[in-house]
């Protein structure tokens, strides 16, 4: 990377450092040198080696919380997409059961007006007739009456078996909805397992341990994305923001200082997905709810191909997501406890870069 480009990156890390990026959970700026502890009088101090125990076993609890949240935010969108299958089934039955009265209303009338007419063979009908042609004409009607009785019958058949195959795929769908409601359950007990754990784990340290504690946080994500400037990747990455891209990263930006929420997706609060997918969507782009199949089913490009607007996947589970918006940096809802912050987008591990509006 030039001297000058670097010259820049240095000085927004500093101007970040006493700004946006000083907040918690941010990975951009520089640490403030640790400052030493003070003994509390009925407690021996934590040692920094014992507190980045504490942040490593903190970054493993939210990390769980995050891959179980990824499953609920799933099933609550498999749910909807099964509910809005069965109100749609539950009509086409009852538009089926209104067409099958109507058929079998229509078979039962032509029913009744061939037996008025019948009874009497072919020959006795045409001796008892005085019009030879007004028997060739009636017999043509009789038998365009039959075919018409024959497509009749035909088309109830398949009206009930239509209704057969809704009632089935209705069904269907109800055993998945039930099935991805216990999976919801479930992943919302091991979210909240995951963070009441960490939170019982925090809240057994003093005040300047816990102040102690996040710029530990704060040091490992700013030595990820120094390396991460330092391998030269951004003397490759000049792309420009698409308007939906434009669009997306001011919706994001909008958003910044709003909490963490496991499964929200705003306005007060979000998840990692639940921002990415709302940013997009305001900038008319719908893309998958979770961060694991906006990886699966969105576009993937190289991260030297990459522009404002793009989502960085991040850990070889795919289970955070952030708007990358351009000079190294994203926007991101963190973890519970931290707000939609700015970081440095080599401050994770990031498993590939994928773009909505490819």
């Amino acid at each position: 990377m030039g001297s000058g480009k670097r010259s820049v990156l240095v000085a927004l890390t500093v101007i970040c450092a006493v700004g946006v990026l000083a907040a918690p959970g941010t990975a951009f700026a520089a640490p403030s040198p640790t400052p030493s502890p003070s003994a509390s009088p009925s407690r021996t101090a934590v040692s920094n080696k014992d507190l980045e125990a504490v942040r490593q076993k903190l970054e493993k609890l939210y990390h769980a919380a995050a891959v179980a949240t990824d499953e609920y935010n799933a099933a609550e969108e498999a749910a909807e997409k099964q509910s809005a299958e069965i109100v749609s089934l539950a009509k086409k039955i009852v538009e089926g059961k209104e067409r099958l009265a109507e058929l079998k209303k229509r078979a039962g009338a032509a029913a009744a007006a061939q037996y008025r007419s019948g009874g009497l063979p072919d020959e006795a009908r045409l001796m008892l007739s005085d019009d030879p042609q007004e028997f060739l004409d009636g017999t043509r009607r009789v038998l365009q009456g039959e075919r018409a009785a024959k497509g009749l019958l035909a088309e109830m058949t398949r009206t009930q078996q239509d209704l057969e195959l809704y009632a089935k795929d209705a069904s269907a769908q109800w055993h998945k909805l039930e099935a991805g409601r216990k999976a919801k359950a479930t992943a919302k007990k091991k979210i909240k397992q995951q963070i009441t754990a960490a939170e019982q784990l925090e809240s057994r340290l003093e005040k300047e341990e816990k102040e102690r504690l996040a710029e530990l946080e704060q040091e490992a994500a700013y030595k990820a994305q120094t390396a991460w400037l330092d391998s030269g990747i951004l003397k490759d990455i000049d792309g420009k923001a698409s308007e939906q891209g434009r669009k997306a990263v001011e919706y994001a930006t909008a958003q910044l200082g709003k909490p963490y929420a496991w499964g929200a997706e705003g306005p007060e609060t979000y998840d990692c997905s639940g921002l990415t997918s709302q940013a997009w969507a305001s900038a008319g782009r719908g893309i998958p709810r979770t961060s694991q199949e906006q990886w699966k089913q969105l576009k993937r490009i190289g991260i030297k191909d990459m522009r404002p607007g793009d989502l960085i996947i991040y850990h070889d589970d795919a289970s955070h997501v952030a708007m990358y918006i351009g000079d190294g940096a994203i926007i991101h809802a963190p973890r519970p406890g931290r707000t939609v912050t700015v970081a440095g987008a080599g401050s994770m591990s990031i498993l590939g870069v994928v773009r909505p509006d490819a």
